[in-house]
């Protein structure tokens, strides 16, 4: 039986302080979600919260992203419209990654063995060249290897090697390196 009362955030570190998260969420919730806020100053604000963007990265509208400071995004990625970062935990996006409309990556968990049902987070990686297809959920611990393919709609609960692609039923083939 799960004694839901008893979860706490033991163990748990937002990294920044109330007054920092109640501004980003302000800031996320006015400005950077809007389709009226342009790509540019989507990435300034991400940098202004202690996110580490690189050169020619595009995040859409809608795109939600839970703690900048947690955030790292290689060169000329693209982020799209929806996407959800759900980053209790680090999240490094290499270059030249795209995140597909309603992809989401989430890095936290509950154990389901405890009562407590505390935490169970972990970071994720998605290495250069891959792409996280619309509405593919890539789960905490998870590396997406180097041109892999999480597939439309699929859940990615284990490391997806290199040039490898998941489809929504779970089953795994090679795919060819982009060209």
């Amino acid at each position: 039986m799960r004694d839901l009362p008893s979860f706490t955030l033991a163990g748990y570190d937002k990294g920044r302080g109330l007054l920092t998260q109640a501004l980003w969420f302000a800031v996320m919730n006015t400005v950077f979600m809007a389709w009226f806020c342009p790509a540019r100053l989507r990435v300034s604000l991400l940098r202004a919260f202690g996110a580490k963007i690189g050169e020619g990265v595009l995040i859409r509208h809608k795109v939600r992203v839970l703690w900048p400071w947690k955030l790292t995004v290689g060169d000329h990625a693209w982020i799209g419209e929806g996407v959800w970062v759900l980053n209790l935990e680090p999240v490094t996006i290499g270059s030249h990654v795209c995140l597909s409309q309603e992809a989401m990556l989430c890095t936290g968990s509950h154990d389901h063995r405890a009562a407590d049902f505390r935490y169970r987070n972990a970071p994720i990686t998605v290495e250069d060249g891959a792409w996280v297809a619309v509405r593919a959920t890539v789960l905490a611990g998870v590396t997406v290897g180097r041109c892999a393919v999480a597939g439309a709609g699929a859940v990615v609960h284990q490391d997806l090697p290199e040039l490898t692609l998941q489809t929504q039923d779970g089953r795994r083939r090679p795919v060819e390196e982009p060209k």
